[in-house]
């Protein structure tokens, strides 16, 4: 059995590591160089950086903070935001990253994703689906882009698919009606793309407590899960994560 994974997530706004609920009411969480370097000393097994303004600002990543927080870390982190092109995929992991997050720009234009698995290997490449609750879909869940901001009228899991068949090795999955709540993962949604998709699936959106955690990567079958607010403000360390995680018969990373 694979180890499962504890991903802190860094959302950074204007240089700062921001955390709202559901996409919104931002309240600033620190400085990312610190938190990263912190994170990496817990034992985070990845840390993942998303600039969440870089696409609905249509602006490049903040390739010097990329720069500052790859010298600092010991552990793989992934870059997501703002990235458009094979050059700024280019240019992120130039900058140190060993992973880029790609979301609003693998709908704008698909075959991206592809050239960038060709180019530089699926294990490079994420991509960042945030999925929304619209029974009106065939999955249940609607694609959305821009940081959650704009739904696109895709089914999220169909769209998800085709995606793989190009080359994404990994899925970053934020079930935006549970982001940032604490009330625990969507089970049902990351349940459904872990069967139906050949890739590892990163949970993302709703951690409260370990709990929730293991819920996730047993009930929700996610091979990883992303948190932020429990670990930012505090509330649990990753090491309190991990020993609940290993007390309850999941495999992690020592």
């Amino acid at each position: 059995m694979l180890a499962k994974r504890i991903i802190p997530c860094l959302d950074i706004k204007q240089g700062r590591v921001v955390k709202g609920v559901k996409f919104a009411n931002l309240r600033d969480a620190g400085d990312p160089l610190e938190l990263a370097k912190y994170y990496n000393e817990q034992g985070a097994d990845e840390i993942s950086f998303l600039d969440i303004m870089a696409s609905a600002e249509s602006r490049p990543i903040f390739l010097d903070l990329v720069e500052r927080v790859s010298k600092a870390l010991f552990i793989p982190f992934s870059v997501g935001g703002g990235i458009r092109t094979v050059d700024d995929i280019r240019q992120v992991l130039s900058a140190g990253a060993e992973k880029v997050s790609i979301g609003s720009a693998a709908v704008k234009n698909p075959v991206l994703v592809r050239e960038a698995a060709e180019m530089f290997g699926s294990q490079a490449i994420v991509l960042s689906i945030d999925a929304k609750k619209n029974s009106s879909m065939p999955s249940g869940y609607e694609l959305y882009i821009k940081g959650g901001r704009e739904p696109v009228g895709l089914d999220a899991l169909e769209f998800a698919k085709r995606m793989v068949e190009a080359g994404a090795g990994e899925i970053l999955l934020n079930a935006m009606d549970s982001d940032g709540t604490k009330k625990g993962y969507d089970l049902t949604v990351n349940r459904m793309f872990s069967e139906s998709l050949n890739v590892p699936i990163i949970a993302s959106g709703g951690a409260g407590s370990p709990e929730d955690i293991l819920k996730v990567l047993t009930e929700g079958k996610a091979d990883a899960a992303l948190a932020a607010s429990i670990f930012h403000y505090g509330e649990y360390t990753i090491g309190e994560a991990k020993e609940y995680l290993k007390k309850n018969g999941v495999v992690v990373r020592e």
